[in-house]
């Protein structure tokens, strides 16, 4: 897809989203959308997913951000993007007020870009979901989205799915999860948390009020770190606790997973992300 092919796309007065799913767009297709995007008082949706994004194509999308007042949903899943590419959306989120979905996943984003995203949660005023599954943030970028979401009230949803989460980030998360008022979606999936985080979680569980979807898929919990999310949530009648997806832990027995069901604390519909 040409430059031009692009431009005039985004000139069409009725098109609120553009998806370029796999159209091989490159950092040098991606300036131009992005000049585009300064004056464009119309569109809502990018979607960019698969395609060849680096540093410098984020940068660019970082530039726009700052200037655009309709995107509300950008979506960048597997680029090639990185801490670099990630600071620059972070550092433009601080000063963007209408962008409130931010997909991330699969883009080689470790610990120092998620303290840039941390750092953007303290004082971004409108994004309410961040997608940031498929990465390599482990427990010290988990510990740096705890302190960011400290002093965030909009996140609603955080998708930290097989991103080497072990039992202190999650601590860390579990933490803030004990005071946070507006996190409605926490998906854990296919991380490395055991027994020490699944209490931690338990404990948070029992002040939560707010929490309504918990994912701990393919985790190694076990039957002891399935017991304290069941006491967590007998002893909290106030928890909003709709859906725990415990599906695939390991070593769970009938039993341990089937307390949820008999406390009716778990839908038993299927899990979305």
């Amino acid at each position: 897809m040409t430059n031009q092919t692009i431009a005039n796309f985004l000139t069409l007065p009725i098109l609120t989203t553009l998806d370029l799913t796999g159209k091989d767009i490159r950092d040098v297709e991606t300036r131009r959308l992005a000049a585009a995007l300064h004056h464009n008082t119309v569109f809502t949706k990018l979607d960019l997913t698969s395609n060849h994004l680096r540093e410098l194509g984020a940068q660019y999308l970082a530039d726009a951000l700052q200037h655009n007042t309709t995107l509300t949903t950008l979506n960048l899943w597997a680029n090639q993007i990185g801490d670099a590419g990630t600071q620059c959306l972070a550092d433009a989120l601080q000063h963007n007020t209408t962008l409130i979905i931010l997909n991330l996943r699969s883009n080689y984003i470790q610990e120092a870009g998620a303290r840039c995203l941390a750092n953007t949660l303290q004082h971004n005023t409108t994004l309410a979901s961040l997608n940031l599954q498929y990465n390599k943030i482990g427990d010290a970028g988990a510990l740096f989205l705890a302190d960011g979401l400290q002093h965030n009230a909009i996140l609603t949803s955080l998708n930290l799915q097989y991103d080497g989460i072990g039992d202190a980030g999650t601590q860390g998360l579990a933490d803030e999860l004990q005071h946070n008022k507006t996190l409605t979606t926490l998906i854990l999936t296919s991380n490395d948390i055991g027994e020490d985080g699944a209490q931690s979680l338990s404990n948070a569980l029992q002040h939560n009020t707010t929490l309504s979807k918990l994912c701990l898929t393919n985790n190694k919990i076990g039957d002891v770190g399935v017991q304290y999310l069941a006491d967590a949530l007998q002893h909290n009648t106030s928890a909003k606790i709709k859906l725990l997806d415990l599906k695939l832990i390991l070593y769970c027995d009938e039993n341990g997973c089937l307390t949820f069901l008999v406390f009716g604390k778990v839908d038993d519909g299927g899990f979305k992300n």
